[in-house]
């Protein structure tokens, strides 16, 4: 990679191809792959992740709201899109859009058939989802029957999958929770093809289910964080490449006498003569203040550099002291040498939280296209 002048999360699309194909290996050739886009990608790039993925044969992309499918249909991709939490307000952007929803309530599927209708649409496709235990959005085995009854009788939309959602998938000491899951949603959705008259598409398994629960893969399987380099295990993270890594630089060095301090509220008080180095990154471009006060580290010349003080706005002070460098050396804070996973850690944290904060401030750099 090639060195930065600023604050810049460097994306390399060929450690999204590797993820994707490793990911691809575990599962039989004729399921289907969704890839999930949502949240700036993970907090990388939209349209570029996307793009990269519809290049190499994804069957399917998910987001969570409509805005950023909308997003991606502007940057002319065609790959079929689920809205994973749609809401009624932009029900007919949606459909202008070609957009297909998760219908997870009686509510959001009667006031869509009502746009849909409205709209005079034929064979709209809908995504069912079921709570078999996340207990965050879908419907219950007490609701087959309204949801058929409805979907049957009206031929403005066509149920094309029914799916679910692992709680604790990463988790080995929750898998009798997992099986249960899985078994459930197995009687919902076979009990949902028969009152249709047909068998929708399933889709169960996100990226730790699809390394540990292989048998439930059924018809396509959905992979986020997996695709961005991280697979919850730590032998899996061993075969996978982080795609996003975060760089900046140094902008000055200081030698802090005994007894000063650096920062906001003094949070770091000097017991000896240190060295510090202040970079142009902080808790308004996503390194929150939890990772202040030695929690966090960053990577200098190959040692580590751990955050002394507050983390301010748009600066974050470090310890250099044992490490040979000057104003405009490069740092990373988070890539292969130092994963957003043990970043994270440090703060009691998941890498989903790190990377999703980054800010749309910080500039993308994408490589290996």
């Amino acid at each position: 990679m090639s060195k930065v002048g600023e604050t810049t999360l460097v994306l390399d699309l060929s450690a999204l191809e590797h993820n994707y194909h490793y990911l691809q290996s575990k599962i039989k050739p004729t399921t289907k792959f969704l890839g999930v886009v949502k949240a700036f990608a993970y907090g990388s790039d939209t349209i570029a992740i996307a793009q990269k993925l519809e290049q190499l044969g994804v069957d399917y992309l998910a987001v969570a709201y409509v805005n950023e499918g909308v997003l991606l249909r502007d940057a002319g991709i065609k790959t079929p899109i689920l809205v994973l939490h749609p809401l009624v307000a932009n029900f007919e952007e949606m459909i202008e859009q070609c957009l297909e929803p998760s219908i997870y309530s009686k509510n959001i599927l009667n006031q869509f058939l009502e746009v849909a209708q409205e709209k005079e649409q034929s064979q709209y496709p809908l995504h069912i989802k079921f709570n078999t235990g996340l207990n965050r959005l879908g419907f219950s085995e007490s609701d087959i029957d309204f949801i058929t009854q409805k979907c049957k009788s009206n031929g403005n939309v066509k149920i094309v999958s029914a799916f679910s959602h692992l709680a604790a998938s990463e988790d080995l000491n929750e898998r009798d929770f997992s099986l249960n899951q899985i078994n459930s949603f197995k009687i919902l959705s076979d009990s949902l093809s028969k009152k249709l008259g047909y068998a929708p598409m399933r889709h169960m398994l996100n990226t730790s289910g699809i390394i540990n629960y292989p048998e439930a893969q059924f018809e396509m399987v959905r992979s986020g964080i997996g695709l961005y380099g991280y697979g919850n295990q730590a032998e899996i993270d061993e075969q996978l490449k982080p795609v996003a890594t975060l760089k900046t630089i140094i902008s000055q060095i200081h030698e802090i006498g005994a007894n000063q301090s650096v920062g906001y509220n003094r949070a770091f008080k000097s017991t000896n003569i240190i060295r510090s180095a202040t970079l142009p990154i902080g808790h308004a471009d996503g390194i929150g203040r939890q990772y202040g006060k030695g929690k966090g580290s960053v990577i200098i010349n190959g040692k580590k550099a751990p955050i002394i003080g507050n983390v301010c706005m748009d600066m974050i002070m470090v310890d250099v002291t044992e490490i040979k460098c000057q104003a405009g050396d490069e740092v990373i804070v988070f890539g292969p040498a130092n994963s957003a996973d043990k970043f994270a850690s440090t703060a009691n944290t998941i890498s989903y939280e790190i990377l999703t904060a980054i800010s749309q401030r910080v500039k993308r750099q994408v490589i290996n296209k």
